[in-house]
């Protein structure tokens, strides 16, 4: 069984949204010098391979640091992680649409700190997705200047290889998600509730005997951080190159490729999106050859 029309949309909608919030943070950043706030400044002097190769190191520490504090069940830890992360992140983003103002980046901060909390330890569905629309476009504009298009095909290339192996051969995904959502009570991603037709017949019952045991196994629909920020720095570095409307199209290519992995997925079953994004992105980009 497929997930639902009103679902796909739902989670489309978030992430073709954070698409368009990733662009409009870079640009405004690509039109300032590109001064990020709280040292995250791109280096002077770094070549694309050194920085690929940074990218793809960084991304091996952070899925081993996990896997440590899962093996471990470091819950604390892992939150503060999520919370420096968090914070960060939203300040970079709030602090792109303020930057005409004196201590912009302070400004954002003060804004960050609360949110970064609330969506932490107090944990609620639309604050936690609220905050994800402010956290990817904030992590991509730190990555974006040190790309180059070739340095960016390649890393969609191994981050592609590496979902399809974590997802349907190590099962490290899988386990990722039901650990951040059962012992941490959050998820770097967007998920979405939901209930199939048990449930409600269930909650139906409830109703009607005025039951006092009113606890319901909900469904959640989810897509990971990654397949959301990957998408958004390839978009910068087309923004970077070919200007505003490339980045468009690839702001597009990369959500019908996600709707196509949606169309042919079924409920209950993990999908590698990466794969399927990065094959959109790739078309886009050769479209943008063709017309630009």
């Amino acid at each position: 069984m497929k997930h639902s029309a009103k679902i796909v949309a739902i989670l489309l909608g978030m992430f073709f949204l954070t698409q368009l919030i990733g662009i409009a943070v870079i640009y405004s950043y690509q039109n300032n010098e590109y001064n990020l706030p709280y040292g995250m400044e791109p280096p002077k002097e770094i070549s694309p391979g050194i920085s690929l190769i940074s990218i793809v190191t960084a991304i091996a520490f952070a899925v081993l640091i996990m896997l440590i504090f899962m093996r471990f069940n470091i819950e604390l830890l892992l939150r503060l992680w999520f919370l420096f992360v968090i914070i960060i992140a939203i300040g970079i983003t709030i602090n792109s649409a303020i930057l005409h103002l004196p201590n912009s980046s302070i400004i954002a901060l003060a804004i960050a700190v609360p949110l970064a909390i609330l969506k932490v330890f107090k944990r609620g569905i639309l604050v936690h997705n609220f905050t994800e629309l402010m956290i990817y476009p904030g992590i991509a504009s730190i990555f974006v200047p040190i790309l180059n298009l070739w340095t960016i095909i390649l890393l969609f290339v191994i981050i592609s290889l590496y979902d399809i192996y974590a997802v349907w051969h190590s099962g490290f995904m899988q386990k990722m998600a039901k650990y951040q959502i059962q012992k941490l009570k959050m998820f770097s991603g967007f998920f979405v509730p939901y209930l199939g037709a048990r449930e409600k017949a269930q909650l139906a019952r409830i109703k009607k005997t005025n039951a006092r045991e009113k606890k319901i196994k909900v469904n959640v629909a989810i897509l990971g951080g990654g397949d959301v920020v990957f998408p958004i720095i390839f978009a910068g570095v087309i923004l970077r190159i070919f200007g505003f409307l490339p980045s468009l199209i690839m702001a597009f290519g990369a959500t019908i490729a996600l709707f196509v992995l949606f169309l042919f997925s079924k409920k209950g079953k993990f999908y590698p999106a990466m794969p399927f994004i990065s094959a959109g992105c790739f078309l886009a980009l050769g479209l943008i050859y063709a017309l630009f």
